[in-house]
C-alpha cells in the first residue's frame, strides 16, 4: 500500500529512529505518545486490521507482535505495560495498519 505511513515507515521511506527491527517487523515511538514509554509495534507487510485476517500467515505474523513486544520489555526492562490493539475506526484505529500499541509508565 503507497500511501500507508506505516509501511512508508518501514520501507524507511519516512525517517524515524526504530526501537526494534528484524526481517518482519519494527517498532517505533508513537508520536502522540500516551504514557512514558508509548511504542506500536508492527509487521512490515501491509496488513490493514486483526479483525479482517483471513490467511494463515497473516495471523501468524500478527501473533508475533507479542514476541516483539517482549523482546522490547526486557530490552527497556520496563516493569509492568498494555498491550493494546484498535480494530476499525469506531474503536479507535487511525492507521489502518495492524500495530500492537507498547505502553508503560516506567
Amino acid at each position: 500500500m503507497t500511501d500507508c505511513i506505516f509501511c512508508k515507515i518501514a520501507n524507511k521511506e519516512i525517517p524515524t529512529e526504530l526501537i526494534y527491527e528484524d526481517e518482519n517487523y519494527v517498532a517505533f515511538n508513537d508520536i502522540a505518545p500516551k504514557a512514558k514509554t508509548h511504542i506500536l509495534i508492527i509487521p512490515k507487510k501491509h496488513i490493514e486490521r486483526f479483525d479482517e485476517i483471513e490467511s494463515t500467515e497473516d495471523l501468524k505474523l500478527t501473533e508475533w507482535l507479542f514476541t516483539v513486544a517482549h523482546k522490547i520489555i526486557k530490552q527497556k526492562n520496563l516493569h509492568g505495560c498494555r498491550l493494546q490493539v484498535n480494530c476499525g475506526k469506531d474503536h479507535g484505529q487511525e492507521v489502518f495498519h495492524i500495530h500492537l500499541h507498547l505502553l508503560s509508565n516506567s
